[in-house]
């Protein structure tokens, strides 16, 4: 294999770890929106989860699409603002009764 080869190799190679990462992330914010709704609990504004995932499929971006870390910053953006109703709170573990409202 010659320099070239390599370079495009390696580079296909982080292009598809960035891929996974930001599918990972989108079915992460899916998940995550999915068990708010079922739990009854405010999911955040909806047009912040729909705008994530349309900026994920659609071409238009503002880094060119072989570079994903822009889409990766929307979905954390967009996990975060999913999550915010939560507050404080680690939507896995239970609240301890004694820190319950009265």
């Amino acid at each position: 294999m010659d320099a070239t080869t390599t370079v495009i190799t390696v580079a296909a190679v982080l292009a598809a770890v960035v891929l996974a990462l930001a599918v990972a992330l989108l079915v992460r914010l899916v998940r995550t929106r999915r068990e708010l709704r079922r739990a009854g609990l405010p999911t955040g504004p909806r047009w912040v989860f729909w705008g994530a995932v349309l900026y994920l499929v659609l071409p238009a971006d503002l880094l060119p699409d072989p570079v994903y870390l822009d889409d990766i910053g929307v979905l954390l953006l967009a996990l975060r603002s999913v999550r915010a109703p939560l507050g404080g709170r680690d939507r896995g573990t239970p609240r301890p009764p004694d820190s319950e409202p009265a």
